[in-house]
Formats: C-alpha cells, structure tokens, sequence
C-alpha cells in the first residue's frame, strides 16, 4: 500500500527538537526531507508490528516481504483462508500465527479505522489494542505511532530506542523516560530520528 506524507506537525516539530537539543539537532540534520509515513491501514500496521515484536527492523521486514509473496494482500480474510503451515513457511512463529489469526478474526467482526481512535486519548487506544491477544505496550504504541501518527508516543521498553541512546547520549539505562521529557510534546519525531539513526532503512510498520 502507498505510504501517506508525513504528518503536519514534522516540520513545526523539527525546528523545537533542534532548538531544544543538540544532539537531537544533528540527528535531524543528517536525514533531510525524511520523516515517519503511515501506510493508512490499521489491520496492516497491527500484524507488521506483531512480525516486529523482539526481533531487528531487518528480520521482520524480510518475514514481511516473503508473506506478501505468498499471499499477495495481506488482509484480514486472507489470513484465516490461508493454512497457518504456510504462513511457517514465511518465518512466522506458531505463537505469531495464533495473535494475527485472532486479530484478523476481531477484525473482520468488527473492522476499525482512524475514526474509532479519533476521541480516544493514546492511553484508551492502548488499552482498547491490549484486549487482543499478542498485543502488548509496545505493539499499541507502534499503532499509536504508524497508523494514529500521535505526535507524543515514546516506546521506553523498545531495543533499538534504548540502542540509540546509549549511542547518542552519555546516559545510565534508567534514565531514557526522564531524557525524553526534553522532548515534548513531539517525542514521536524524536524517536522516529533515533531508530533512523540505527538502520540503512526507515522503521515502517
């Protein structure tokens, strides 16, 4: 599917960080004209972020591409039509196969879309996503991020963050919720330039 552009906010956001961080400042300076996307698919981004779940942007992204080979959409009817043997066969682990196919049944009974999160803070949308099995704090705050786009989410637990600061930044491993609060209120656009900061590619989910 088509990526959107980037969310209104980016460049108003950019110019804070930069102003607000130095470090930040060189981070944004070093991907010019880049910047997260969404795909505008709330099934789509919820079954990329469950592939990611404990495993490199590298690796869920090769599991990624050989679904889509053999599926060719990966909608939510394809899943439950599909056998769970051949999705196996595309690197997903049984217990990956279980949440996406319970999902996909959810999703089917009742879909979901940008105008069910509309006046839901990010922690009702979190709490909403955790009812399904497999999703977990870090699954609802990649949904916050790459479908919702909200422009506040940082994801403390998530490997590659706290990778790219220990890189970046002169900090102890318990300290990551108190440096992002030089953030605020676009901590989003600060974490999108910290994965950015890791990987050949853009993190996408």
């Amino acid at each position: 599917m088509k990526k959107h552009a980037t969310p209104p906010y980016w460049e108003q956001a950019k110019k804070e960080l930069s102003k607000a961080d130095p470090v930040m400042k060189k981070l944004i300076a070093a991907y010019p004209g880049e910047g997260i996307t969404t795909r505008g698919d709330a099934f789509g981004t919820l079954v990329r972020s469950i592939i990611g779940q404990q495993m490199s942007v590298k690796a869920a992204e090769a599991i990624t591409q050989r679904l889509e080979k053999l599926m060719n959409t990966m909608e939510a009817k394809d899943f439950l039509e599909i056998e769970p043997e051949r999705l196996r066969t595309a690197g997903l682990s049984r217990q990956k196969i279980v949440y996406i196919t319970e999902l996909s049944r959810r999703y089917i009974e009742s879909p979901f879309s940008n105008k069910t999160f509309k006046n839901m803070s990010d922690d009702e949308v979190s709490a909403y996503l955790k009812s399904f099995k497999g999703i977990g704090k870090w699954t609802a705050e990649m949904f916050l991020l790459f479908y919702l786009v909200r422009p506040d989410i940082f994801p403390t637990q998530d490997i590659g963050i706290q990778k790219s600061i220990k890189k970046q930044y002169d900090i102890s491993d318990t300290s990551y919720e108190t440096l992002s609060n030089k953030w605020r209120p676009w901590r989003t656009v600060a974490t999108w330039y910290l994965w950015r900061s890791l990987d050949p590619i853009a993190v996408a989910y």
